[in-house]
């Protein structure tokens, strides 16, 4: 698909978000592509690790708010069920690179990846409640576990924006690196798997993951029940409209 770009080279699958006249913005069609690629690369003997980038400035935008309202995720078949399954099943390591903007699941994503390198004007955002919608991808689950509850608010509450270097003191990332530096340094840290015994790296990460497995399993499955049906609710109505309209949504009447 021409808004995901897939290349393996010296061992490593690259999954590139291509669409930046509308800031990668994901589309159902573009959902599956990914998860297409996740699972190609998990079959595929010579991929030792996955790349996940964007493009210079921006990682993703989060949904493509027409598209999603057009075609709703319709439970765990929907294309976006199915990114989310891959990405979580995927037995390799996942490296992700992110410059720019990381919005909605741009972000929650990075919470599924094993290694995340962030540009010095990354800006990561989870802003699930100003669309009157719930957090996805578990991260109801595993921010507060990460970052503890307040600070978690301040992300999931209040939707506050944070920078790549709040990113790594959080524990999301591993390291800030100057923007053109960053899609290099996270390729290099993925071709190191070459030279490491696959199944022993395979084992690793399904015991790092073995313990939270189940509970971010239960996790997505309630976070979806509830965002399914805060889509339809007055309050998601009010905020895509005024997204849409270009206003500032009111609440006052809720």
């Amino acid at each position: 698909m021409e808004h995901i770009r897939t290349a393996t080279l010296n061992g490593v699958a690259t999954i590139e978000i291509a669409r930046p006249e509308k800031k990668n913005a994901l589309t159902m069609a573009m959902y599956q592509a990914m998860a297409d690629a996740l699972a190609a690369a998990g079959a595929d003997p010579a991929v030792r690790a996955v790349l996940i980038t964007g493009q210079p400035g921006i990682f993703t935008s989060g949904n493509d708010l027409e598209d999603f309202m057009q075609r709703p995720p319709q439970g765990s078949d929907s294309p976006v069920a199915r990114f989310m399954r891959a990405l979580l099943d995927c037995e390799k390591p996942v490296v992700a690179a992110v410059t720019g903007g990381a919005v909605g699941i741009g972000t929650t994503m990075l919470l599924h990846c094993d290694l995340v390198y962030v540009s010095d004007e990354a800006r990561l955002a989870m802003p699930f409640v100003s669309l009157g919608l719930v957090p996805e991808y578990a991260s109801s689950l595993l921010l507060p576990r990460l970052m503890g509850h307040v600070k978690s608010a301040e992300k999931l509450m209040l939707g506050e924006p944070f920078s790549g270097s709040d990113a790594v003191e959080a524990g999301i990332a591993n390291a800030v690196l100057p923007a053109g530096e960053v899609v290099n340094h996270a390729r290099r840290m993925a071709e190191r798997f070459n030279g490491l015994p696959p199944g022993a790296v395979r084992d690793t990460k399904r015991l790092m993951r073995a313990d939270t497995r189940e509970r971010v399993l239960q996790a997505m499955a309630t976070e979806g029940e509830i965002f399914g049906s805060r889509l339809r609710s007055p309050e998601a109505m009010e905020a895509f409209q005024a997204f849409f309209q270009k206003r500032k949504p009111d609440f006052s009447k809720f």
